[in-house]
């Protein structure tokens, strides 16, 4: 997606009436963990199944909410399907080449300060994760591979099987910075290890 699709899509995310809807870099984590993570897990499981996490679930169609929820239509939720997946082969065509690979994460700012901050994007990486436990044990059982794992796993809340680690302050966005940086490493190093199994 070029950058003004991409803005679409974050506006269309951002304004999403589900509670559990992601932000953009929240659905770029997410979709990374699939490309990322032990291999075959896209071919596993059908689209319909896992993509309606990005937007917070797909509705029962009950009274209290039409079937199109969250999405205002048909073609809005089909538009949407196609630009996360259209996102998902540019993200896997990236990760191919390392060097050329950029995640989204967040800026926060202080006064004339930037911060990167990876925390929502983490977030939807081990959302990924987190349907999958089985399947990623081993990455955590690797002692030096977890200890790359760590700045992945404090700013997005942990994972099933994994060693808890603590997240920094809310507020202490230097922190999050340094850790965000070394998101990239980590989740490359995930990578390598499960193509080399």
């Amino acid at each position: 997606l070029g950058p003004a699709e991409l803005d679409a899509l974050d506006a269309l995310l951002a304004k999403l009436p589900a509670d559990h809807a992601m932000t953009l870099d929240g659905a770029d984590g997410f979709l990374t963990a699939w490309l990322a993570g032990p291999p075959g897990l896209l071919k596993q499981r059908p689209t319909a199944e896992w993509l309606p996490w990005v937007w917070g679930g797909d509705a029962d169609g009950d009274d209290e909410e039409p079937a199109t929820f969250p999405f205002h239509s048909n073609r809005q939720r089909k538009d949407t399907v196609v630009q996360l997946l259209r996102h998902l082969r540019h993200v896997d065509a990236q990760l191919a080449e390392p060097a050329q690979w950029e995640p989204i994460f967040s800026i926060a700012e202080k006064g004339p300060d930037e911060w990167a901050d990876a925390r929502d994007w983490c977030a939807g990486f081990l959302q990924a994760v987190d349907l999958h436990p089985k399947d990623w044990a081993a990455a955590w059982a690797d002692a030096e591979l977890m200890e790359l794992a760590v700045p992945l796993l404090a700013l997005g809340g942990g994972v099933e099987g994994a060693p808890e680690v603590p997240a920094p302050a809310e507020d202490d966005l230097e922190t999050v910075d340094d850790l965000s940086r070394a998101v990239p490493e980590a989740v490359l190093a995930l990578k390598a290890f499960f193509e080399s199994r």
